[in-house]
């Protein structure tokens, strides 16, 4: 049975839980293996400490990509052979504190929302899916945006404007709206206590 998290995640903790996805330890130590080089040798060839190469292949270092680039040179191989995924996991979980917090625009003195990447370890995914909060600002002008192939939002909590071209739609808690998003499109919340949503955006299919 998994574990629960008895405390959130900080920044670091959550990048290594993420890199994790790729084993880059266990293949460094198969690759090791393979050519019958001892930690201490690998360490002479690498410039890098057996204690080092040891928690790295244990996973308890993250290997920077200059780390990566020495041992690679040894091995003959390139770093994509440290990113690629061996196997594909059927599930994976987010926990509620793992994830990262966001603005529309970092420049922008007072963000029009705020998201946070749903299921942002999974590889492959076929859609994006993030939650959304939108600060009260029902006067406010907020920026008009467009991204290939459609969108879905789905109104958790408040009342949010959304804004398409000269058109405008009134969402409340528990309505939801489904568009090209290649439109300019753009939101402003009106409640408030602020406003939520569960946002899911598709590419475009392939033709």
């Amino acid at each position: 049975m998994d574990q629960e998290l008895s405390v959130e995640e900080n920044s670091e903790q959550t990048i290594r839980r993420q890199l994790s996805t790729y084993e880059i330890g266990p293949k460094i130590r198969k690759l090791r293996m393979k050519k019958k080089i001892a930690l201490v040798d690998l360490g002479s060839h690498t410039g890098l400490s057996a204690s080092m190469l040891s928690q790295l292949e244990n996973g308890k270092m993250v290997p920077t990509l200059g780390t990566l680039a020495r041992i690679a040179m040894v091995f003959d191989v390139s770093l994509d052979h440290f990113f690629g995924l061996t196997t594909r996991k059927l599930i994976t979980i987010d926990r509620a504190g793992s994830r990262m917090r966001f603005p529309d625009r970092g420049d922008k003195p007072n963000p029009s929302y705020f998201f946070e990447c749903l299921a942002f370890a999974s590889q492959s995914k076929t859609m994006q899916a993030y939650i959304a909060e939108f600060p009260h600002q029902p006067d406010a002008q907020s920026d008009p945006h467009i991204h290939d192939g459609s969108e879905l939002i789905y109104i958790i909590q408040g009342e949010l404007l959304l804004q398409m071209e000269a058109n405008e739609y009134h969402l409340k808690t528990g309505d939801n709206a489904f568009f090209d998003s290649s439109t300019p499109h753009s939101y402003r919340g009106m409640d408030p206590d602020g406003t939520k949503a569960i946002v899911v955006t598709n590419p475009p299919r392939a033709i």
